[in-house]
């Protein structure tokens, strides 16, 4: 079994704490200038999905959880479930909607994500680290704004809605960053 200390945490680390499984969402190593160092982080449950922040002393000592990652196709939903297909065994699995809820932003059908397991049971779907996306809805740019650097709303085919540059327009396919939510470049 590996093990790992508070001290080494950084963001994606699952590790085991009480029989719970929890992820680093976000860290910050502190280092006061009276008392001992300590690590503030954002720790989510990966079962629950629900999110806590906790300080940890550096040398506490933790198991690490292995998760296992698939890469699975996005099907469809039936408007409750969403159903992922392995693509070596053909396999399909369905999530609820908690499972599969901040994916879905960048997450269309046909697409290939990565979905975790831990002990066999699916908790979590990660998409690529950039996708391209098509907008289905922006105001068109005024003709002399693009010199400033300013952004406007755009919908995403997902639903979902990004700041873009102005002189992106509806139609245009977008590269998004996934971890980030934000606009990278036209495709």
């Amino acid at each position: 079994m590996a093990y790992i200390l508070a001290g080494d945490f950084r963001k994606g680390i699952t590790f085991q704490d009480n029989g719970n499984v929890l992820v680093i969402v976000d860290f910050q190593h502190v280092k006061p200038g009276k008392g001992a160092a300590f690590v503030r982080t954002k720790i989510k449950n990966v079962i629950t999905g629900g999110v806590i922040e906790r300080t940890f002393n550096p040398t506490d000592k933790f198991e690490l959880a292995h998760i296992e990652r698939k890469k699975m196709q996005y099907l469809y939903t039936d408007g409750e479930l969403y159903y992922f297909m392995d693509e070596e065994t053909y396999e399909q699995i369905p999530l609820n909607h908690d499972q599969v809820a901040d994916a879905l932003n960048f997450v269309k059908e046909n697409m290939v994500v990565n979905i975790a397991f831990f002990n066999g049971q699916p908790f979590s779907v990660e998409p690529e680290n950039f996708v391209e996306l098509k907008i289905t809805f922006c105001e068109p740019g005024v003709k002399g704004d693009t010199a400033t650097g300013g952004t406007k709303p755009a919908t995403l085919e997902t639903g979902y809605v990004i700041q873009v540059p102005f002189f992106v327009n509806e139609g245009d396919v977008i590269r998004v960053d996934t971890r980030t939510g934000e606009y990278m470049s036209r495709v």
